[in-house]
């Protein structure tokens, strides 16, 4: 092995450990944050397990790691992963939502799982994809919150005969 390769090798297995000691934060609340989520939206047991199984890891402030999250640099690939998700939807969020985005981040939660974009394919690596049931329960569920906040939006618009 020549000396430049052997370098590099070292160096990488240097910065590779040194990674081990600076992990990034772990997405865990104090609080069991998505009540008031599943409160105005009341999914049924199979819907809430399948909410808690496949969307809150990367959609709440609550995440349950697997156990290959201590070692960098998968930390701090699964920390963007989760980042990114709570960017676009966080159901530890939804009491600050309005209405109207509250329909519209249901909406496009049907759109991504209808079109296999959610889960992501490197979350279904490890933790497995929706089965046919769970997606036609989720959609439907998720089909039924919409009508309930598009009404409230006619509703609050004056749309609606009094």
């Amino acid at each position: 092995m020549n000396k430049f390769l052997k370098k590099v090798l070292i160096l990488v297995t240097i910065v590779f450990l040194g990674m081990q000691f600076y992990r990034p934060e772990k997405n865990i609340s104090e609080t069991y944050s998505t009540t008031y989520f599943e409160d105005e939206t009341e999914p049924l047991a199979p819907i809430l397990a399948t909410l808690q199984n496949k969307c809150y890891d990367c959609h709440s402030n609550n995440t349950n790691y697997p156990w290959y999250n201590t070692i960098a640099p998968v930390s701090y690939w699964i920390e963007d992963h989760i980042s990114e998700g709570k960017k676009h939807l966080n159901f530890s969020e939804w009491e600050t939502y309005s209405t109207k985005k509250k329909d519209h981040k249901i909406e496009e939660l049907v759109a991504e799982v209808q079109e296999g974009e959610m889960p992501l394919k490197s979350y279904t690596w490890t933790h497995g994809g929706l089965t046919e049931e769970e997606l036609k329960g989720l959609v439907a569920w998720a089909e039924r919150n919409r009508v309930i906040y598009q009404y409230a939006l006619k509703y609050k618009n004056g749309q609606l005969a009094r």
